[in-house]
This record gives C-alpha cells, structure tokens and sequence, in this order.
C-alpha cells in the first residue's frame, strides 16, 4: 500500500476554506507515530543541553568581570551585561511560567523595564534573578511529556507549537549570549581567558583532540 500524500486534493482545499481543518485517517501508522515522538522528545533533550551549553558560557564570561565591568555599557545606545542578564531573566519568567498553560507574554511583565539598571543595583540580585529563572527554563522543558509535545502555546496571542515555542527562545538566549561573551571579552582585553579554542591555537587543539581518541 503506497504511503498517502501530504498534498491537499481540491476536495480538501474546498473543506479547509470551509471548516478551518482537514481530517484524515491513518496518515501513519502505530510505529511510525512512535519514532516520531521518540525523534520530538529526543530534539527536547538536545536543546536543554544547548541551553545549558548557552548559559555556562554566559557564566563563566561573568565570572571574569569586575562589578565595574558587570554594570558598564560601551555607549549610551549600547546594554551593558547587566541589563541583557535582567532583560533574560524578565523573558524566562514570562514565558515559562505556566508554559502550556497562559499566554509567553504576560500582563504583568513590564519589557521596557527590564533594559533600566538603578545605580543601586546589586550584581548579586541581578544573577540570582538570572539563576531563578534559568531553572524555571530547565525544569519546565524536563517536565514536558511526549503528548505535550504536540499542543498549542500561545506567545502574544500568536499561535505556536510546543517545539517552536520552545526553539523561538532558545534562539533568542543564544543571540543574547553571543552578546554577553563578546562584551565580556572587550572589557577584559588581553586578560580574558578563552571559553573556546584559543586564537591562533586551531592546530594544536585538532591535534589533541585526535590523539585523545588514539588517531
């Protein structure tokens, strides 16, 4: 029996214009759905870890800087790291809590906010807020079970599946951690330690990579 087509006829065309919907039965079958969760459920594991991965770079370029250098922005147009700490944390909370459940944006998130640094500031009650709300992130996508894979969050009235939902911010981190790292690196100057493959040493990192593994 030949698979089915993902094509619509234009009978169901006709019934999407009318209804909204087209309704089909045995599109796959039993084994076919389940390599399909296992495949979703495998993709939700492999952006937590990248996840993780963002935010232990965001950290350990933190961890290098001054209060000084934690609160000091390149111009007057320009986030310090601070600010783009607070701006993450705002989003985790808004969009993580109650994820399946309410809207990504909530009423009482206050996104302009989020860009103000108060000159009395604590750096320690910036990062704490930052580490709250990275564990809302983790222990939400863990709490996920394969059927939730396949429902409907809403992120400022827009419609997106729970695997868009979810890639839309891991994105989103991965641009501001960029952006955390480089600044980072730009205050520190020549004392700041790599987090990757030093530069100009590409070479000798391949080389002991490859005889790590006895190549």
């Amino acid at each position: 029996m030949s698979k089915p087509s993902f094509r619509l006829t234009a009978a169901e065309h006709e019934t999407l214009a009318k209804d909204g919907f087209v309704l089909r039965e045995a599109v796959f079958d039993a084994g076919e759905c389940a390599a399909i969760a296992k495949d979703c459920e495998a993709l939700v594991t492999q952006v937590a870890a990248a996840s993780r991965g963002h935010k232990r770079l965001a950290d350990d370029a933190i961890a290098q800087l001054t209060d000084e250098q934690f609160f000091a922005a390149p111009d007057a147009e320009s986030n310090s790291i601070a600010v783009i700490v607070k701006h993450l944390a705002g989003n985790m909370r808004s969009r993580f809590t109650g994820f399946l459940t309410s809207d990504g944006e909530k009423p009482d998130r206050n996104r302009d906010r989020e860009f103000i640094m108060h000159a009395d500031a604590k750096r320690e009650e910036v990062l704490s807020s930052w580490e709250q709300n990275w564990h809302l992130v983790f222990e939400t996508i863990n709490s996920l079970h394969p059927d939730d894979l396949g429902r409907t969050v809403m992120i400022r009235s827009e419609p997106h599946s729970v695997l868009q939902a979810i890639n839309r911010q891991v994105v989103h981190y991965a641009y501001h951690v960029g952006q955390i790292v480089y600044l980072a690196k730009h205050w520190k100057g020549a004392a700041w330690k790599s987090l990757s493959v030093p530069k100009g040493q590409s070479e000798q990192y391949n080389a002991e990579l490859l005889r790590k593994r006895g190549k």
